[in-house]
C-alpha cells in the first residue's frame, strides 16, 4: 500500500524515458496517432485493474461483516455482493472521475498521449500485479505516482509538486487515521453494548 505509488512513479519514469529515446527522431503529430490509439487499451487496462484491486476489498469488507454478523456461515462473495460492488464502483467513477480525472490530468503535470499511455501502462501493472499477489493497494495514488513519473520524465519543472506531496500527506495520515477510527468505533460500540 505504501510502495505502489513510489513503484508507479519509477516504473512510468522509466518507460517514459525509453519511449523519449526510442522516439525522439520521429514527428510528434507521427506519435500522437499512434499513441491515441495505445491510451484506449491502456485506459482498458486501469479500468480492468482498478476493478479488479478496488471491488475486491469492498467485497471482502462486506462478506465479513456478514459472516461476523452470522448471516453468512461460510466465507463465500454472495452474487449480489458482486453486482452491488459493481453498480457503487461505476456509479462513484461516473460522478466523482470528472473530478479526479481534472486532479490527475491537469493538476499534476500537463501530459500528452504517450506520457498517458506511459502513466496509465505502468499504473496497472502495478495495479494488476498488487491484485494477482493478493495485496489492496490505492489505484488512485498508483495512477498519481505513475502521472507524476512521465512528468518527471521531462524534467523536474514539469511537475506541480504540491498535489503530489499532498498525496503523500493523505498516504501517511491515512492509515493511522483509519486505525484511530476503527479502534474508537470499536471501544465506542463495546461501551454502548
Amino acid at each position: 500500500m505504501v510502495l505502489s505509488p513510489t513503484i508507479g512513479f519509477l516504473i512510468a519514469l522509466f518507460v517514459m524515458k525509453i519511449l523519449f529515446a526510442a522516439l525522439k527522431n520521429r514527428p510528434t503529430a507521427q506519435n500522437h496517432r499512434v499513441f491515441r490509439h495505445l491510451q484506449v487499451g491502456s485506459a482498458c487496462f486501469v479500468a480492468l485493474s482498478h476493478g479488479l484491486n478496488d471491488a475486491q476489498k469492498s467485497m471482502g469488507l462486506i462478506t465479513l461483516g456478514l459472516v461476523a454478523s452470522g448471516y453468512l456461515v461460510t466465507p463465500e462473495i454472495p452474487y449480489w455482493v458482486i453486482l452491488s460492488c459493481a453498480l457503487v464502483m461505476g456509479l462513484g467513477t461516473a460522478s466523482g472521475g470528472f473530478r479526479i480525472i481534472q486532479t490527475m490530468g491537469f493538476s499534476i503535470t500537463k501530459i500528452d498521449t504517450m506520457q498517458g499511455f506511459a502513466a496509465e501502462a505502468s499504473a496497472s501493472a502495478v495495479i494488476l500485479a498488487a491484485s494477482f499477489l493478493g495485496m489492496p493497494v490505492s489505484s488512485t495514488h498508483v495512477i498519481a505516482g505513475g502521472i507524476t513519473g512521465v512528468g518527471a520524465a521531462k524534467g523536474k519543472e514539469t511537475v506541480s509538486w504540491h498535489v503530489p506531496r499532498r498525496l503523500v500527506y493523505a498516504w501517511i495520515l491515512t492509515l493511522p487515521g483509519a486505525a484511530a477510527l476503527g479502534a474508537l468505533s470499536y471501544w465506542t460500540a463495546a461501551w454502548l453494548f
